[in-house]
C-alpha cells in the first residue's frame, strides 16, 4: 500500500474507501509517488517478472490480432496477489487504433446494449458513431457544442448482456460475441496458461476525465475458475487492487493505453476500483501518431484517416476499458430466469440509475 495513502487510514475504518477517496480528490491533488508503474520495468520485492510460454501462441497468430510475439511481452506478478498478471502494452505499434475504433464505432451498434438505451429509443441509439461524427470530426470554434452521444456513452455490453439490476447474466439476453475480440482474448488467456478460454461476455466502460469506477468485485459469472481480462486504451488511470474484504487496503497502479490485466485464481474475486483518470505520459500518448505505421493484418485492419480523426479527438480526454469474461464453465447452464418483461417501476429505476452521469460508480 502506498505510504502516502496509508496515512489516511485509521484503525477500524474501510481502508479501501479511504484510499479510493485519497486518489480521487482534486484539491489538494494526491501524491502519486508510490503508485506502481509497470511500464518502467522496475522489479523489487513487490513486483515479480512472469515468464510466459512463448510457444503457447504462435507469432503469426499473435500478429493477427495486433500483438507482439509472446516472447517479447513484459508481464509481472504482484506479491500478495496470487493469479494477478499485468502485461505492459503487448500490442504491436499501430494496432491500438483498430481496437479503439471497434470500441467507439462498432461495439456500440445494435443489437448490443448501452447506457443510453435506458432513456432513449432504440432508433436514437442505433448508430451512435454516425450521430456523433459531425461534431467530433470538426470541433466548433468558440462556444462548445452540446455533448455528442459518443461523449455521453458510459458502458456497452456484449455477448451475454449483464443485467445491472439483478447483477446476473441469462440465456435469453444474448447477442453474438465479436469474433475478433474473442480471438484477442483467447490469445491473451492462452499465453497466460488458460487454454480453452471462451469469451462470452464483455463490459466496455467509457471514462471521461472526471469519471471513476466504484469499489466492486466481479462475481456474477457462474464459473470463477476462468480469468477476467481487462484491456485499457486512451488516457491512463489509477487502478486499485484490494483484498477479499473492504477493510483490506488496496495497492495502487497505473494502467496505460495498451496495458492488459489478467485476474485469475485468488485474485479473481478481489475488490478493485478506478478512482481517477490521469493524463497519459508523452510516450503513451504516441498512440495518436501510430496510425501511419500500421499497414493492417489478417484481422486488425488499418483505420481510415477519417475514422481516426474522430477516435483521436475522443481519446485526448477519455479512456476506454474492455473487460472480457467467460460466464459458463464446461457443462454449466443458466438457471431458469424470469420473463424479460419489466414493470414500469423497474424501467424507471433503470432510467434513474443510469441517467447521464459523469461517473461510472458501482456498476460492476
Amino acid at each position: 500500500m502506498a505510504k502516502m495513502a496509508a496515512s489516511v487510514v485509521e484503525t477500524g475504518e474501510d481502508a479501501f474507501r479511504k484510499i479510493f477517496k485519497f486518489y480521487k480528490r482534486r484539491h489538494p491533488p494526491p501524491d502519486f509517488g508510490d503508485v506502481i508503474d509497470f511500464s518502467k520495468c522496475v522489479t523489487n520485492d513487490k513486483i515479480v517478472p512472469v515468464k510466459l510460454d512463448p510457444a503457447a501462441v504462435s507469432d503469426g497468430d499473435a500478429a493477427k490480432v495486433g500483438l507482439h510475439p509472446v516472447k517479447d511481452w513484459r508481464a509481472f506478478n504482484l506479491q500478495g496477489y496470487p493469479g494477478f498478471i499485468f502485461i505492459t502494452n503487448p500490442f504491436l505499434r499501430g494496432s491500438q487504433p483498430f481496437w479503439i475504433r471497434q470500441c467507439l464505432k462498432t461495439y456500440p451498434l445494435k443489437p448490443n446494449v448501452c447506457n443510453l438505451d435506458m432513456h432513449m429509443s432504440s432508433a436514437d441509439t442505433q448508430d451512435i458513431w454516425a450521430k456523433s461524427v459531425p461534431n467530433l470530426s470538426f470541433p466548433s470554434v468558440g462556444k462548445r457544442e452540446p455533448r455528442t452521444l459518443l461523449e455521453r456513452l458510459r458502458w456497452v455490453t456484449l455477448g451475454y448482456h449483464y443485467n445491472w439490476n439483478s447483477k446476473t447474466y441469462s440465456a435469453n439476453h444474448y447477442t453474438p460475441f465479436p469474433t475478433e475480440l474473442h480471438l484477442l482474448s483467447s490469445q491473451i488467456a492462452t499465453a497466460c496458461g488458460f487454454t480453452g478460454f471462451n469469451a462470452e461476455a464483455g463490459i466496455l466502460n467509457y471514462y471521461r476525465s472526471d469519471s471513476s469506477l466504484g469499489i466492486h468485485v466481479d462475481e456474477s459469472e457462474l464459473d470463477h475458475s476462468r480469468p477476467l481480462l481487462s484491456f485499457s486504451f486512451g488516457q491512463s488511470a489509477i487502478f486499485l487492487l484490494g483484498g477479499t474484504h473492504r477493510q483490506d487496503a488496496p495497492t495502487a497502479m497505473y494502467m496505460h493505453s495498451g496495458d492488459v490485466m489478467v485476474m485469475s485464481g485468488q485474485s479473481r474475486l478481489l475488490y478493485h476500483a478506478v478512482p481517477r483518470i490521469v493524463p497519459a505520459h508523452q510516450e503513451e500518448a504516441l498512440v495518436e501518431s501510430e496510425l501511419r505505421s500500421w499497414q493492417g493484418g489478417a484481422i486488425v485492419e488499418q483505420v481510415s484517416e477519417e475514422d481516426w480523426a474522430v477516435c483521436s479527438r475522443y481519446i485526448r480526454s477519455s479512456r476506454i476499458n474492455m473487460t472480457v469474461r467467460q460466464v459458463l464453465g464446461q457443462g454449466q447452464s443458466f438457471p431458469e430466469t424470469p420473463s424479460l418483461h419489466q414493470t414500469e417501476d423497474e424501467k424507471n429505476m433503470k432510467r434513474r440509475r443510469y441517467s447521464d452521469s459523469p461517473n461510472i460508480e458501482e456498476t460492476l
